[in-house]
Formats: structure tokens, sequence, C-alpha cells
């Protein structure tokens, strides 16, 4: 079993067995959203320009780097061909508002309070009758794929394990829209 798929395996197990206290006598502790563990609102310097939240521009990155092993990867890179067609011509324009939209959608996700996803739903987005950027419907084993992609696109910016365990159990819940094959 590889490494990346044996992280996300525990994560998942984790969050999946973790019990909750129902002790009376002790005030329930608000757990730190994953928004915050991966750095929250912390302002940092954007190398992009001007200042940014930590825990977008960590996001960021681990979006852009998973592009990269998705853009590499020969199971998944069918689904984006059309985009990968456009950069490879020079028009980085899609490639930008899939970065921006994605670090939107994980920013919301893991439960940052500054930021919205105005996207399209799960199932629409993947849907190629809905979403003429999707070249395909995705099957289980693309999705399996993209899950790996975003943990080695996680590993690169040295996201820690558990983190990068956090943030599979959150992707293997949006399986059943994505997944439509």
């Amino acid at each position: 079993m590889n490494t990346r798929l044996l992280i996300l395996l525990l994560g998942m197990a984790c969050l999946t067995f973790t019990a909750c206290d129902n002790d009376d006598e002790e005030p329930m502790m608000t757990e730190d959203t994953l928004y915050q563990k991966l750095g929250g609102t912390t302002m940092v310097t954007d190398p992009a320009g001007g200042m940014i939240e930590q825990g977008r521009l960590g996001l960021r990155s681990v979006v852009d780097s998973s592009i990269f092993v998705i853009a590499a990867d020969p199971v998944l890179s069918p689904y984006f061909a059309s985009l990968l067609a456009e950069v490879g011509n020079g028009n980085t324009t899609n490639l930008a508002i899939l970065s921006e939209n994605l670090t939107d959608f994980f920013c919301v996700a893991t439960g940052a309070e500054n930021y919205t996803y105005d996207g399209m739903d799960m199932v629409s987005a993947h849907d190629p009758a809905q979403n003429p950027r999707m070249e395909q419907k995705s099957t289980d084993a693309a999705y399996d794929a993209f899950i790996a992609a975003v943990a080695e696109g996680a590993m690169q910016n040295n996201v820690p394990e558990e983190l990068i365990g956090e943030v599979g159990a959150l992707l293997e819940t949006l399986r059943a829209d994505v997944v439509q094959q």
C-alpha cells in the first residue's frame, strides 16, 4: 500500500473512531477547525504580492502543487484535456480560475470564515452535461487518484501527515457527489 493512501486511511480512521466525551463536569472545548490548523487567519506576506491569511496561502499552495500532480497523472489528465491544451498554448486564464475556485472551496470546506465559495455545487461541477469544462464523468479510480494528488501536493508543501489525513477524510465526504460513473 502506498504511503499517501495509508496516511489518508489513518486520518479517516482517526476521524471515524474518535469518541466525544460527554462528561458534564467539564465544559466542552472547541476544537480548532482544519483551516485554523493550517495557519488560520494570521496575516503573512503573499509571495504574489500583498498580505494573505496563512491558512489561505497554505491551501492555495497545496492546490497549485496538486494541479501539477494532476496534470502529470495519466489517470487524471484526460479530465483536464481542455485546460492542459490551453496552458500548452500559453493561455493560463482558466488555470488561474481553477486555482482560485479550488482554493475558495478548500478554505470554506476547512472552516474559514472570511471566504465564500461561489462555484458550482459538486454534482453539477462534475457532470459534463452541466459543466462543459468537465471532460467526462468521474470514476472511483479517478477520485482515488485525485485524493492522492491532493495528498502529494500537501506533502510537497510540508503539511503535517495528520492534517493530510483530515483533508483526505474531508474529500472522502464528497465522493458520492463527484463520482458519477
